[in-house]
């Protein structure tokens, strides 16, 4: 079993944005990611027209900056790093093909449900990369102990977060995270949330049943016992609801929808104003971050003109693409699809269905097919890449019976 060359060393967080190494991390980022086809879309306002198609692209979809930053971060590591044994805890952002880029340069994964064998087996020589949903301050400690070099892509927003819940805690105040329990980002934030010396608390909550739920149990109409079986898996240790409840603080995982925290955050100042006569025991701060918010405001736009359908490009474990789909079910047929590939045939779709919870194949709509004019909507999580959102747009429009040479004749792109 390997172990630490000098288990004293503590490592400090390893800034590998050197301009050399970035000005080739740029270059092969681009050969994997860029697309000439979305860029010229963005010069047309997203909309492209060829014969009885119109294609339409969000205002805002794909990539954002934090998305960038961290596979900048994840690339330039291999560069600066290029024998080194290179490990990420568990995925650098929720998209397949991003990951197998990095899977393909070598990087290991680590499991991030839990500290296994594997944190164990790191030596003092090895570079851990915490990705941009941060990790939880326990992983931290471990990596911290082991003398690891460190790469840290954790998103800002994230982090802004991670310093509202810690002033929670330092002032008493219970955190109420809305957000996925199970989400490497809330698990992350819960655990800043119990503060520096480990005794704060918070409660993870994801719908609005939930909150109403814990809205009767704040204005005195809950049962104890109930409600600790009820969020056994979304509390801080010891949660008391009769002590813990006294005094809240709400926040969210970042990528949440961001109609949703605000109701959550109206409905639980709602029952404290109740109970305590006024809102002196509650806290509110609006932690969506902004690509997120831009991308569900731009779709609302998109959909403010009549469309047949709408596919949502992304990885199906992505929490802000999944809020898109969201969003484009309440207006119109709706496909989350991970790429093209999903457009399987003429017949065929693939795609996430997120009340299943499961890949699911749906007759393809025959309206798309043949002539008939048909206006077809694309949008993509902040964590999806040009280049399968181009894929996406050429397989649409080929299944129209236009050609890629039809498109970039459309798009005043040069024969390739």
């Amino acid at each position: 079993m390997p172990q630490s060359a000098d288990p004293s060393i503590k490592r400090s967080r390893v800034n590998v944005r050197r301009p050399d190494v970035m000005e080739l991390v740029t270059a092969e980022v681009a050969k994997h990611y860029k697309s000439s086809i979305v860029e010229r879309l963005r010069d047309l306002h997203g909309e492209l027209v060829i014969g009885s198609t119109t294609l339409r692209l969000a205002e805002q979809f794909g990539f954002c900056y934090g998305v960038e930053r961290a596979i900048d971060l994840a690339y330039a590591s291999r560069k600066v790093f290029p024998e080194s044994r290179i490990f990420l805890i568990g995925e650098i952002i929720h998209n397949p093909e991003v990951n197998r880029q990095l899977v393909d340069m070598g990087i290991v994964s680590l499991p991030w449900q839990e500290l296994s064998a594997d944190y164990e087996n790191l030596t003092a020589d090895d570079v851990v990369i915490v990705p941009a949903f941060g990790a939880p301050t326990n992983f931290m400690d471990k990596i911290d102990a082991k003398g690891c070099y460190i790469v840290d892509t954790t998103c800002g927003d994230v982090m802004k977060v991670w310093r509202r819940v810690r002033s929670y805690a330092k002032d008493g105040i219970t955190s109420i995270i809305h957000g996925k329990a199970g989400h490497e980002e809330t698990r992350a934030t819960a655990s800043r949330a119990m503060g520096e010396d480990g005794k704060g608390h918070y409660l993870i909550i994801l719908t609005l049943a939930d909150t109403d739920y814990v809205c009767r149990y704040i204005t005195g109409q809950g049962n104890r016992e109930e409600f600790l079986t009820k969020f056994a898996d979304a509390v801080s240790p010891g949660f008391d609801p009769d002590l813990h409840l006294a005094h809240v603080g709400v926040a969210n995982q970042t990528t949440m929808l961001k109609s949703e925290t605000e109701e959550i955050q109206k409905r639980i100042k709602e029952a404290v104003l109740q109970r305590d006569g006024n809102t002196d025991r509650f806290q509110m701060f609006d932690t969506i971050c902004g690509a997120t918010q831009e991308r569900q405001d731009a779709l609302f736009d998109m959909l403010r003109k009549p469309m047949d359908v709408l596919f949502v490009v992304g990885g199906y474990n992505s929490s802000n693409t999944t809020h898109l789909v969201e969003i484009g079910e309440q207006s119109l047929p709706t496909f989350f699809i991970r790429n093209a590939e999903c457009l399987a045939s003429l017949e065929q779709i693939i795609h996430y269905d997120l009340h299943e919870k499961q890949e699911i194949t749906s007759t393809y709509p025959q309206f798309l097919l043949g002539d008939n004019p048909a206006v077809i909507g694309i949008t993509a999580g902040a964590s999806c890449p040009n280049n399968l959102i181009e894929d996406t747009i050429v397989k649409v429009f080929a299944m129209r019976g236009i050609s890629l040479a039809d498109i970039h004749a459309a798009l005043g792109i040069a024969p390739q």
